[in-house]
């Protein structure tokens, strides 16, 4: 089963870019698709493997950071090559 995922993570600090930037290449280097817009980054791909990849990077940015917020939808489907009709 493939799904669909939008992240957006929020560091709850001044410097709150580098985290963003790290969480995301580390995304970037899975594999699996991974698209990106200025308010979230979307993940694509089977199931089992998006959410090994989210638990292990979600758990090391909370591990890593004192105040953090995630925000995350998840789409039963691959929405990646979705384009609006209008």
């Amino acid at each position: 089963m493939n799904i669909s995922v939008e992240l957006t993570l929020s560091p709850l600090q001044d410097n709150f870019e580098p985290p963003i930037i790290d969480f995301i290449k580390k995304l970037r280097a899975s594999g699996l698709t991974v698209l990106e817009n200025p308010l979230s980054t979307q993940v694509y791909g089977e199931y089992d493997a998006v959410m090994e990849l989210l638990h292990n990077e979600i758990k090391e940015s909370f591990e890593n950071l004192d105040h953090v917020v995630l925000t995350m939808k998840l789409v039963k489907s691959d929405r990646s090559e979705y384009e609006p009709h209008f």
